[in-house]
């Protein structure tokens, strides 16, 4: 019997990824959620981090800075405007985005929940190795 299940991750633009996986890891609000087959449905929001998902074919990772998780019937929808492929992002680009962030970061004005969220996604634009 197989051990897998649905995935599907959506921009606004186009799917960007479409697969049978086994496990995917999200970073959502709650911490960091591994999902396996007949996981008990679900609805979450995602914080800046990595989404992981493991299959038969290889593993794929993909950067997210928000978005929406939809889990029912062992289909896993992801929808978010910024999710990209971490094999196709470029040392510029991230040097940029973390440079943003920072800047963002370090302004007086910035609420908690503000800071919070640029602060997972600096630490984890800081772990991408290109």
């Amino acid at each position: 019997m197989s051990e897998n299940f649905n995935l599907e991750i959506i921009t606004p633009e186009k799917p960007i990824f479409k697969s049978e996986t086994n496990q995917v890891t999200i970073p959502s609000f709650e911490g960091l959620m591994s999902i396996l087959k007949d996981h008990i449905s679900l609805v979450t929001f995602l914080r800046p981090g990595f989404i992981e998902a493991q299959s038969q074919k290889g593993d794929e990772k993909f950067f997210v800075e928000e978005g929406t998780v939809e889990l029912n019937n062992n289909n896993l929808l992801i929808l978010s405007s910024s999710v990209k492929n971490v094999k196709k992002m470029s040392k510029k680009e991230i040097d940029a985005m973390i440079q943003e962030a920072e800047r963002a970061f370090n302004n007086k004005d910035i609420k908690d929940k503000e800071k919070y969220i640029l602060s997972y996604k600096i630490d984890t634009l800081k772990e991408i190795t290109v």
